[in-house]
């Protein structure tokens, strides 16, 4: 009998599984370690990833945002099944509220400012998906899309929200100027400190974006976390269930309207929290920051990635707010050679850069199907012979 049965992948194989199947005072070590390499990034300045004519702490706070969106993104779209092509408006509605209760409308602080933002963007997304989530497949992304745009367009034509104009002033992070960090420089090609070029611990300031990157780094690390426990959790498998044949998790007792309902939440308090973080930052906003465009590169964050996949996600969003700035230079091509770049990824690689282990595994069973039904035919061939 032929055995033309393709072998098994061994589990634990690869980079991952080499992780996995570390000990974990070791594993634990070494996740410590890549977080302080993320937070000393924007001081080492390697010039190899550090933009030239660019402030690097901004780029990497840039991708701290895009990190935190697809994260929430990645709930709605990836976990959940939901297609979202109006997230940008639930973005507009964290970052717009944060501005209005900082600047000239009522000068609050911003740590008073930010849980209101956060329960305005998540408010919102219950309100826009208690009528519209009873709704499937296109018809949400066609509701989705118009919700952005109507967030879009409210905030150009009210004056109190700042019209066109938009609203500044908008109040940064309180902190205590601590000490000092020097950054290297690699001007010789050996990296040495410079004294005269630092960055102050908790200081909020206009000059330097890095204290704002290591609040996103923080705040992205919070998210992770928390991400994992839900989708460990029994909603983070209601959600999963949903997502696969919701016909068929209504039938098992699963409330998945509830539970869709829940995922457009999370992902709205998400949403509204980047949102509000990257207004303090900004300390200005006006319409033109929350386009369609951003919505779909949030969304091509998530599936360039791998949706479903919180690493693979990540990893989407450094890409996507990352590459454009890396080769600022090349500024008549970039927009070009991001789109082919997409383009050649959704025809070589459609799950994504990491696709989560259930596209993984259900690749694997597909090649093992194919391979024991090209058997079965070999074998009735020579039995026939």
């Amino acid at each position: 009998m032929s055995t033309a049965v393709s072998a098994r992948p061994k589990r634990g194989a690869g980079l991952k599984g080499r992780v996995v199947a570390m000990p974990k005072p070791l594993k634990i070590t070494l996740w410590v370690l890549l977080a302080l390499l993320a937070y000393a990034l924007p001081l080492l300045e390697p010039p190899i990833i550090s933009p030239p004519g660019t402030d690097f702490g901004g780029v990497l706070f840039t991708v701290t945002i895009y990190c935190l969106v697809a994260l929430g993104l990645n709930i709605v779209v990836g976990y959940a099944g939901l297609l979202d092509l109006g997230y940008v408006g639930f973005y507009a509605i964290g970052a717009y509220t944060a501005a209005i209760l900082t600047s000239f409308h009522a000068n609050w602080p911003l740590l008073l400012a930010l849980p209101v933002a956060v329960a305005a963007s998540t408010l919102s997304g219950v309100l826009l998906g208690a009528p519209t989530l009873r709704v499937r497949g296109d018809y949400l992304a066609i509701v989705t899309l118009g919700f952005g745009e109507i967030i879009r367009l409210v905030a150009t034509n009210t004056e109190w929200l700042g019209a066109a104009k938009g609203i500044s002033n908008i109040d940064r992070p309180p902190g205590p100027a601590l000490f000092e960090i020097p950054h290297l420089n690699w001007d010789t090609g050996t990296p040495l400190l410079d004294f005269n070029d630092t960055t102050t611990v908790l200081q909020f300031g206009v000059l330097d974006q890095i204290p704002y990157y290591w609040l996103g780094l923080t705040v992205v690390i919070l998210m992770l976390f928390a991400d994992r426990l839900v989708k460990d959790s029994r909603v983070g498998r209601a959600w999963e269930a949903t997502r696969e044949d919701e016909d068929a998790a209504e039938l098992m007792g699963v409330p998945t309207f509830r539970f869709k309902l829940l995922a457009f939440a999370t992902g709205a308090f998400i949403g509204g929290l980047a949102g509000a973080l990257y207004a303090s930052r900004q300390s200005f906003i006006n319409p033109l920051s929350f386009l369609l465009l951003y919505s779909i590169l949030f969304l091509a964050a998530v599936v360039v990635g791998g949706q479903g996949n919180r690493w693979g996600v990540l990893v989407g969003a450094f890409l996507v707010a990352y590459l454009p700035e890396r080769f600022r230079d090349f500024a008549d091509f970039r927009v070009l050679a991001f789109g082919a770049a997409l383009m050649a990824l959704a025809i070589f690689r459609p799950e994504g850069l990491l696709p989560p282990r259930r596209t993984v595994r259900a690749k694997q069973m597909e090649q093992e199907i194919d391979a024991l039904e090209e058997g079965a035919e070999t074998d009735g061939e020579t039995s026939r012979a």
